[in-house]
């Protein structure tokens, strides 16, 4: 990461492009509205997870946790 002016300049998470971290860019901390939204579908398919434990399961004999 290094400073310039405006900002810290970081790579984007998606692509590894330099782009200025700051309240300018709209998709920070990607360098667009397409790596952003690359970054969302991976989630959205479960190709990034967080680390932990899985949840357990709701009891099945309460209708309200579902």
């Amino acid at each position: 990461m290094s400073e310039n002016e405006t900002g810290p300049t970081v790579p984007c998470p998606t692509c590894r492009k330099p782009v200025v971290y700051s309240t300018e860019n709209p998709w920070r901390p990607f360098c667009s509205e397409r790596c952003r939204l690359v970054d969302l579908g991976a989630w959205a398919d479960e190709e990034h997870r967080i680390a932990g434990e899985p949840a357990p399961p709701p009891p099945e004999d309460d209708p309200e946790a579902y």
